[in-house]
Formats: structure tokens, sequence, C-alpha cells
């Protein structure tokens, strides 16, 4: 039975919503909740949670209730779900009367195998009423972590979810899921809903298609423009934490002429509401928000999420972060840090009317959140560890992995620092031990009398910000330990003995270079005005016609039949008949560029893999003096590919002198423009210099450059 189940399962998962196989976890979880097992699903933001939970509803008898937390939210999941021609709606507040009694009376009449509804709804006398006269197969509840307390989002309304389905007529199935559980949250889920260890589906929380960095002692609002300068036609959000930041940035943004909404809780609901539409229908491209904002959006472009301000704990960074790239497309979620944000963070903190158990969880959540802009480890392994993911390996692409910069040996600051902290007695904060190793003269140290201590002035050549950040970042590699409390004082950790006693070194690097990103091809753009067209048509998001993920498949196997067409991830049967012909128009003029291999997708990959071998034959072919552009005829790939060639064979060894064959004056105007607009993307960079300058000779000098 279960078998057939799944077959059934994997059949809607192709013809309805257009993809070949499961993701990792989705089978476990969907093989869970058919056979009637409550299920508690752990599964990072993107890795399609919304699935697990619909293709279930499409083949159980009854209907499925889906319990999640933003009522401004269930209308862009209904139109997903439309989309797709699955029967979907929602019952909320914005509903007059008579349209809720109209929706009651579909979904008793069984039009609707999906019904969407906020927490507090599960109350309503009338809800209740309905429940009894429909059969409830399945009870979903999304953002499940707001059911914890230590959760980042706790809402009390979803702490008596657990006390409402023991009233149920039916025993619905319950599947709980969320994308950012700690151990505690973990337990408390499983402890609420009864939810057995064997049936928690964990998937791990990597996303390997982000790419973290923590920029440290920059002009923020200069990064910033710079940063959107350089991704005009980019989605994304700015998070900061107050709302006069995201006035004053909203405001600032908007006079420079960049497309941003804004939105945060001071804004009148009307407001908020257009905001989010704009955002979410590409209107504007860049939205600034507080974290009011974010919870439960499936806009799937987004390509960027930077953090102006820091967050105040690593669930909520990396909730707010993991909005980046849904589709699993490449993405950048960039951290701003400096170190007034820990003393607003503190104040709210102290502000804050928690008991004290909850101040001192909160004051350790804002430690950990400091280390991580610290650290000096992979970025994302460090996030991984933070929530029990033991299988985390160094991404290779975060500011940490890829700093060129050279380890410095810091083992005599350290060990001045830790021999500071012992002879203070551990007995004061990161402030008075800077201040102690400068000399500082403040009546502070007067007063404790410090200024006898035998490390006073050890390091008076530094100034004491630089001795915070290097305490900070002590503190990050775990060789210091402060206090959970609103003043926290700085304990040694065992790993800091080893370097007291000379057993042990302390390298650190100094700077970091970030990793280069490729434009999108002419084919992705003319495909994407073609699904905003639609979008603006219809009045619907333009990811909600096709993700960027299918467009860029598109684009690089130029499908030109129907056929060809409905075997892209995400064309589904109802996708295929709405759209098909349409964006097979867009396709037909590039015809041209389809691959030469008409034998299918494994054979195109094994002659990718083979000319990928040829880097070392085109860059001997270069050196014989033929052109870019006839390497590119006479191999049959691209420019593009065969500059990539040729940048690769360099960094291999080849002495190709690539920055040498452009000419001087060229080269210096380009150098100019990269410590100017940064290097990441190239389109305006050659947007900025004379047309004279090609791409090739961009790509050449910055490879001279990395």
């Amino acid at each position: 039975m279960q078998t057939l189940q799944m077959e059934q399962a994997q059949e809607k998962l192709q013809t309805i919503f257009g993809y070949e196989h499961f993701r990792q976890g989705q089978q476990a979880i969907i093989e869970q909740v058919l056979a009637g097992h409550d299920t508690l699903g752990i599964m990072p933001t993107g890795g399609g949670k919304s699935l697990c939970y619909q293709i279930p509803a499409l083949l159980l008898p009854g209907v499925t209730v889906v319990i999640t937390p933003l009522i401004s939210l269930m209308k862009d999941q209904v139109d997903a779900l439309q989309e797709y021609g699955v029967g979907a709606t929602f019952l909320n507040s914005t509903l007059t009367a008579a349209e809720e009694q109209k929706r009651h009376a579909q979904i008793k009449a069984g039009a609707y195998k999906l019904v969407y509804v906020a927490p507090e709804r599960l109350e309503h006398p009338h809800f209740q009423q309905l429940l009894q006269a429909v059969s409830l197969s399945l009870v979903a509840i999304d953002e499940a972590h707001c059911m914890s307390q230590w959760g980042h989002d706790f809402r009390p309304s979803y702490l008596r979810i657990p006390e409402w389905l023991e009233q149920l007529n039916d025993q619905p199935t319950v599947l709980a899921l969320t994308a950012t559980a700690t151990k505690q949250v973990r337990a408390d889920l499983q402890q609420y809903l009864h939810i057995r260890e064997q049936s928690t589906v964990t998937m791990g929380f990597a996303r390997p298609n982000l790419r973290f960095e923590v920029k440290k002692g920059v002009n923020k609002k200069e990064f910033i423009r710079s940063y959107l300068t350089m991704r005009k036609q980019e989605s994304g959000i700015i998070y900061a934490t107050t709302r006069k930041e995201v006035d004053q940035l909203f405001e600032e943004l908007s006079a420079a002429g960049f497309e941003v909404a804004r939105y945060h809780g001071g804004m009148r609901e009307e407001e908020r509401s257009d905001s989010q539409e704009a955002f979410i229908y590409d209107k504007k491209k860049v939205i600034v928000a507080t974290n009011a904002f974010g919870m439960g959006i499936d806009k799937s472009n987004v390509r960027f999420v930077l953090h102006y301000s820091l967050p105040r704990s690593l669930e909520a960074y990396y909730q707010e972060a993991g909005r980046a790239g849904r589709d699993g497309e490449e993405s950048d979620c960039i951290l701003l840090f400096a170190a007034q944000d820990i003393r607003t963070h503190t104040f709210l903190i102290e502000q804050s009317d928690r008991i004290d158990e909850r101040q001192a969880m909160e004051y350790k959540k804002l430690q950990q959140m400091t280390s991580y802009c610290h650290t000096e480890r992979c970025l994302q392994h460090y996030i991984l560890d933070y929530f029990g993911d033991e299988d985390g390996e160094s991404c290779g692409k975060c500011s940490n992995c890829v700093d060129s910069g050279e380890k410095i040996d810091r083992t005599r600051e350290a060990q001045i620092i830790f021999s500071c902290v012992k002879r203070l007695r551990e007995r004061f904060g990161k402030t008075i031990v800077a201040q102690v190793l400068v000399g500082s003269e403040n009546q502070k140290i007067k007063q404790f009398g410090l200024a006898d201590v035998s490390t006073y002035g050890l390091m008076k050549e530094w100034t004491q910000r630089a001795v915070a950040d290097m305490i900070d970042v002590l503190t990050a590699e775990g060789y210091l330990q402060p206090t959970d409390s609103s003043f926290p004082t700085l304990q040694l950790t065992e790993k800091a003995v080893p370097v007291l006693t000379g057993e042990a070194k302390v390298l650190l690097s100094e700077t970091t270079i970030p990793e280069a990103v490729e434009e999108q091809d002419d084919i992705f753009e003319a495909l994407r005005q073609e699904r905003k067209r639609l979008a603006e048509e219809q009045g619907v998001p333009p990811y909600m016609i096709f993700s960027d993920r299918t467009l860029k498949e598109m684009s690089g196997k130029v499908p030109l039949t129907k056929e060809e067409l409905q075997s892209i991830s995400g064309v589904g049967e109802q996708k295929l008949e709405k759209y098909g012909e349409l964006f097979l128009a867009i396709l037909a003029p590039f015809a041209e560029r389809k691959p030469a291999s008409g034998q299918g997708t494994a054979v195109r990959r094994k002659e990718q893999k083979a000319r990928s071998g040829q880097f070392k034959q085109t860059a001997e072919a270069f050196l014989n003096g033929a052109t870019v552009q006839e390497l590119a005829t006479e191999f049959g790939f691209t420019e593009q590919t065969i500059i990539r060639h040729l940048i690769k064979a360099e960094e291999a060894g080849m002495e190709l002198g690539l920055a040498e064959r452009v000419e001087p004056q060229k080269r210096q105007l380009i150098e100019e423009k990269m410590k100017e607009l940064g290097w990441e993307r190239l389109k305006p960079l050659k947007e900025a210099l004379p047309d004279s300058i090609s791409y090739e000779d961009i790509h050449f000098v910055i490879s001279a450059w990395k």
C-alpha cells in the first residue's frame, strides 16, 4: 500500500509540480505522513518544506489544514498552488462575513484540499463547526519553532495548538515543519506534539548555494550603495534593527535613485501590505525592513540578503539570510558588523520584561552572534555547529574560506591578553581588559587600581578598539568565554592554556577577498522579461510562473519543442499548457545556441566533462598566437569559456601573461574602476568603461588582481 502511495506521490510531483525527483528528506517525510505517523521535519529554508504537506494533501481523502503565522502571506501561498491547478484557499480576517461563509460552503463541498489558517483562528467557534462537518486528514504546522519559548519567533498562540489537536473529533496526522531548530527547540516540539525521535526527519541545515560574508569596519551606507549599483537587476532584502534605521536607509536609497520599498511595524497595515506586494511582484527590486518582514516569504528569486545591523541570534540570522536563494541559485548573505550594534541589542535586552533565565539566554545568544562575526572558521560550518549539524564541512566559498590573506602569528599578543585576563582574576569585561592593555588613564582604571597590574600598557602601540576586536576574535575561536549577563566578564578556556605555556600558536588572517560572480546570459534575460510581462498581465509574482532556476535551465538547454520543455525542472503539465508556447517563442531565435548533442543530458554532461580537461590545450594554442575568437571557433566553445580556460591555466601555473596583453592605458582604467566599483560583477564595470575596453580585457586584469 505504501509503495503504491509513494508511486502516486512521485506522479504528482512530476505532472503537477514539474520535478523529476524529491529533494533530500522530502520523500522520508511524505512516506511517514502517508503512513499516518505524526512527524517533525527540520529542513533548511528553501529545502522544499511545503511539498511535504501539499503532495500528501492531494493523496489523502479529506482536507489538510495548514497553520501558518502570517495572514499577509496566505494569499501568495494559495495563488502559487492555484497556478499549479491545486484547490487551495485561506480563512482569515481579510475576508468579509459573506466571503467567509461562501468559502465554508465550498470547503464542505470538497472544492479545496488545502485550507490555510493562522493559529488564532483555531479557537473560532465558526471554524470549529466547519471542522465537524468535514473529514480532516492532515494538520501541517508551518514555522513550528514559534511553539517553543526558546525559539526566536515565539508566538503564544502556537502553544495552544496541542490542546486544540486533542479536542478534535478526528485524529488527523500531524506534520510540524521548521527551518531553524536548535536541540532545545527540537525537544520542545517533540514533547508538545508527542512526536517520537524516530519520526523526526532532519535534513541538515547546510545551504550550499549561499555565500556568507562578514564585513567589519566598512562604511555601511557606502557599501550598500555600491553593492546595489552592481546588482540593479537583482532582488534583495536589507535588514536593519530599528524602524529609524529602516526609514533613514529607505529615504537615502530612494533619493539615490534605487528601486526600494520599506517594511516595519510602525507603518500602517495598508502601507506594509503595499510594500510587501511591490517587492514580491518585482515592482521594487529591494526592500529595507526590520525583522517584522519575511517569515513565510516564498519569493524564490531573492539573490542577496544584506544585514545592515547585527541580528540578535544565530537562529534569527540564519532564517533571515536563508530567504536568499530559495530556488537553489547562487546568492549572497552579507552581514555588516559594527560594535555599536552589540550595545543596541544589550539595551533592548535590558529593557525587556523577560524573566532572568530568559534574559541570560538572550545575552548568550547575542554573544554567539558576535562570535560568528569574529570567527576565522568557515562561516557556514560555524552556523551548522550551532544547530548541532555534525556533518558540516567547510563551504569553500564564504569570506573566511576564500580569504587569501596570509596568516599572521599573533601568539605573543594573545598571551598578553590571556595573561591580563588572568591577572584581573577574570572579574572584568572586554572594555576594561582593553583599557588596561593600552595603558588607559581613565577614571575607572585609577578607581580599581588597575594601572598597577603587570600587563598594564603592554599593548600601548595598539588602539583600544583594535585590542577589543582581537578579544572578540579570540572569543569567537574559543580561547575566551564571556559570562551570560548584562555586563559579561571574560574567562579563560582550556584552549588558552597551551598558548600561555608556549605549546600552541595563534595564527590569524588579516584580509579577505570576495569571490567573483559571473553575469547572466542574454537568453536568461529574454526569458526573464517574458516572465515579467506575463506576471504583470496576470497579477501574480514572477517567481510563481517559473523560478530563476527553471529559466536558467531553459537558457542552458534551449528546448525548442513542448516535449523538450517539459523535461525542464519546474515545468509541470499545467504550466506547460499555460505558458509553453509563449516561452518556446522566446527560445526559438536562439536555436543555434542549443547544445550540439541531441542525445540528452547525460551525453551533454559527458561532453562537458571531456571539454573541461582541455584548458591546457587551449592555453598552448593561445601561447602559439591564436586569439580568443579563433580558439572559440576552433574548439566550438563560447569566447567566455575560452577566457575561463586561460584563467584556469594561469592559476595552474602556466605563464600566459594575460594582464600584460591588455594595453597599459586600458589596464589602468580598469584597475581604477575596480577600486571604485569592486569586481564581483562585470556588467557595471563594463558600463563604466569606454566601449573600446572588452570583457576579455576586464577578465584578464581581474585575473591578475586575484
